[in-house]
C-alpha cells in the first residue's frame, strides 16, 4: 500500500510518521527548509504525550512526478493551498485512489452526495477555481476530521503537542472497504479512527467552535479561555455559533451537545492560541475562508442569515489583509 501525505508541514508530518511506524509504505510532499531537513537529515517525531521519540527517513519531495501512482493521499495543506493546488496531486493518481482532504472547515466535496436538494453543489469559498472537483473528483473523497495539534519544532523536527482523533467517513454515509481499510491501517499507527456514517456531522462539531473562536481570537489577540471567560467577546461567540447551528440543521446537522459544553469545553483548553492568531503573529496564511465564510456561503444555500458571522469575517479579512495574512483565492 503506497499512501503520500501532501503538504507535510506540522500535522502532515505527524501523520506521516506514525504510519511509516508502523510498516506503511509513506511519502511526503513538502517544500523549503523542512523539506532539506528530511532529506538531509531525515524527520524526527516527539510527542507531549510520550517520552518515547521516532526518527525516521521517508521519501519526500516537492515533485510528486518523483512518487509512484498512490492508494491512498492524505492532503494536510492549508485550505487555501489545497484550493489552489490540486491539479498537482494528477501525477499521484491512479483509477481508483482516494483522497483524503484532512483540511479545516467545511470540505469542497461537501454537497457530494448530500442526499438532499443541494447535492452537487459546490463552495466557492473553499474551492473557487473549482481545481478540487475538477482534478480531484468528488468520487475520490473521503471525508475526515482533524484532532491533533502538532508544530514543527525545526526544520525536520515536529512535535506533537496533544490529540489523536480522526474519524473519518464517505459522503453517502456508507461503510466501504476503502474506509475499514484506511481506519484499520490508521488505528494500527495509532490514531482514534473510527469509520464514521455522519462525518458531515463529525465536521460540523469542530467547525461550530472554529467558526467563532478563531477569527475572534485574530481579532482579540486572546487566548481560547479569555475569550470564553469575556463577557463581551464570548456574547458574539454564541452569536455566530447559533447562526451556525441554524445553517447545519438546515442541512441536516445534529449536535449531540448543547451550545453551551460546546463553549466549556474549549474553555477547558485553558490558554491556548488559535491557529488563525498564531498564524497572523507569525505572518502566515490565514484561513478565515474555510472557517468562517464558508459558513456564510451555506447559509446563502439553505437561505439562512449570517450577519454576526458576516461582520466578523469582514472584520478579520480586513486585519489580515492589512497584515499580509491573507491570500485572495480568485488570483
Amino acid at each position: 500500500m503506497n499512501i503520500c501525505i501532501f503538504g507535510s508541514g506540522a500535522i502532515g508530518s505527524y501523520i506521516g510518521s506514525l504510519l511509516i511506524k508502523s510498516g506503511i509504505n509513506v511519502s511526503l510532499i513538502c517544500r523549503g527548509e523542512h523539506l532539506n531537513a528530511i532529506q538531509s537529515n531525515g524527520l524526527l517525531m516527539q510527542s507531549a504525550e510520550s517520552e518515547k521519540e521516532y526518527f525516521c527517513k521517508p521519501l519526500a519531495t516537492d515533485n510528486p512526478h518523483d512518487l509512484e501512482k498512490q492508494d491512498f493521499i492524505i492532503v494536510t495543506l492549508k485550505a487555501h493551498s489545497a484550493a489552489l493546488t490540486a491539479n498537482m496531486l494528477t501525477p499521484l493518481l491512479k483509477n481508483n485512489t482516494t483522497v483524503v482532504s484532512a483540511v479545516n472547515g467545511l470540505p469542497w466535496w461537501y454537497f457530494y452526495k448530500s442526499n438532499n436538494q443541494y447535492e452537487n453543489m459546490r463552495l466557492q469559498s473553499v474551492d473557487p477555481k473549482s481545481l478540487q472537483w475538477d482534478y480531484i473528483t468528488p468520487k475520490r473523497s473521503l471525508g475526515c476530521v482533524v484532532y491533533p495539534a502538532a508544530e514543527i519544532k525545526a526544520p525536520g523536527h515536529v512535535f506533537h503537542i496533544e490529540g489523536n482523533r480522526f474519524p473519518i467517513g464517505e459522503p453517502d454515509g456508507s461503510i466501504s472497504a476503502r474506509a475499514k481499510t484506511l481506519s484499520k491501517v490508521l488505528i494500527q499507527a495509532g490514531l482514534k479512527s473510527p469509520v464514521r456514517k455522519k462525518i458531515r456531522d463529525d465536521i460540523w462539531m469542530k467547525l461550530w467552535g472554529n467558526l467563532a473562536f478563531n477569527p475572534i481570537s485574530a481579532l482579540t489577540g486572546d487566548t481560547l479561555e479569555n475569550i470564553a471567560n469575556n463577557k463581551e467577546s464570548c456574547a458574539i461567540v454564541r452569536k455566530m455559533m447559533l447562526e451556525g447551528q441554524a445553517v447545519a440543521e438546515a442541512l441536516g446537522v445534529n449536535f449531540p451537545i448543547s451550545l453551551e459544553k460546546r463553549i466549556d469545553g474549549t474553555r477547558n483548553v485553558g490558554a491556548h492560541k488559535t491557529s488563525t492568531l498564531q498564524d497572523l503573529e507569525l505572518g502566515r496564511p490565514m484561513e478565515i475562508d474555510a472557517l468562517t465564510k464558508s459558513v456564510s456561503e451555506a447559509g446563502k444555500i439553505v437561505n439562512i442569515p449570517t450577519p454576526t458571522i458576516d461582520i466578523i469575517y469582514e472584520q478579520v479579512k480586513a486585519k489580515a489583509i492589512k497584515a499580509g495574512c491573507y491570500i485572495d483565492p480568485n488570483l
